[in-house]
């Protein structure tokens, strides 16, 4: 029998008094949050204050828990809200029903929609949680309204750590992308820096010789060049991907061989080796067969 007797299951707690505190206390201290937390939406603008909404309706289309409602309006001729031929003229978001997946984040094609770090956002009114445009839209300076004041639990300030989910690069894990920036910029902000790379750098060394003009790759261009050839994974300048099968300028693939008996005639039919006649009827290399 031990000599603690029953006291001996407190000899855990002891141990655990001398350790260093891990608790925080919130909310006079808060955190330092990941910067692909996913918070608040936030609607954004171009830096010369157009939306960059063009009332697709994707991530009203995409999302999950159906919390996003939108309805797009032709966008007016003399003074143009979005360069797109729509905007978005009703955005509402229901965060009573959100559950921050961020897909509407990866559904939108101009990065209109982002998600802040503030997620301090209870209410006591079930309508106070529905989020409207004049809501989530920043203002052409870049700020982002709230409608809670801001107080020892909402700071404001969060709302301006965006887009952490878009500066995510190494797109499918390839290395060469790490680093390299591939979005838009935003009002008052213009265009944000790169997430830090998988080393932990604020810059991945794939990119900083690219910056540097070693390697043979210009800075950039979102190509990769070395001293060999191209591979097949490099891109083409008009943004498509180029392989050893390179697509000409009609659409149609060319190969360094000829022509095999899959290849497309001139006219749209597919050619082989038995080809077609004008009037329909089959021909081959042997006489007409009955």
């Amino acid at each position: 029998m031990s000599l603690l007797g029953p006291f001996e299951g407190f000899a855990i707690t002891l141990k655990q008094i001398f350790k260093k505190k891990v608790t925080r206390q919130y909310p006079e201290e808060k955190r330092v949050k990941p910067q692909r937390f996913h918070g608040r939406h936030v609607l954004n603008r171009y830096p010369d204050g157009m939306e960059k909404c063009i009332g697709c309706e994707l991530c009203a289309g995409v999302c999950p828990a159906r919390c996003i409602y939108v309805r797009g309006k032709e966008n007016p001729p003399e003074a143009p809200v979005s360069p797109g031929e729509r905007y978005g003229f009703v955005y509402e978001i229901n965060m009573l029903r959100c559950i921050f997946c961020g897909l509407c984040v990866e559904a939108c094609p101009t990065e209109a929609i982002t998600m802040s770090q503030l997620f301090e956002m209870s209410t006591t009114n079930r309508q106070d949680a529905i989020y409207t445009r004049d809501d989530l839209l920043m203002a052409p300076d870049g700020t982002v309204p709230h409608p809670e004041p801001e107080s020892i639990l909402i700071d404001k300030g969060e709302l301006l750590l965006s887009d952490g989910w878009l500066r995510a690069t190494a797109a499918s894990g390839r290395a060469a992308y790490e680093g390299v920036v591939a979005w838009t910029p935003t009002a008052g902000v213009g265009i944000r820096p790169p997430e830090r790379g998988q080393s932990g750098s604020l810059q991945s060394p794939v990119s900083s010789l690219q910056e540097e003009g070693e390697d043979g790759a210009s800075p950039g261009s979102g190509e990769r060049e070395t001293g060999n050839d191209s591979s097949d994974d490099d891109l083409a300048g008009d943004g498509r991907r180029a392989s050893g099968d390179d697509l000409a300028g009609n659409g149609e693939r060319e190969t360094g061989n000829e022509s095999s008996d899959d290849d497309l005639a001139g006219d749209g039919r597919r050619a082989s080796g038995d080809h077609l006649a004008g009037n329909g009827e089959r021909e081959t290399g042997n006489d007409s067969r009955g």
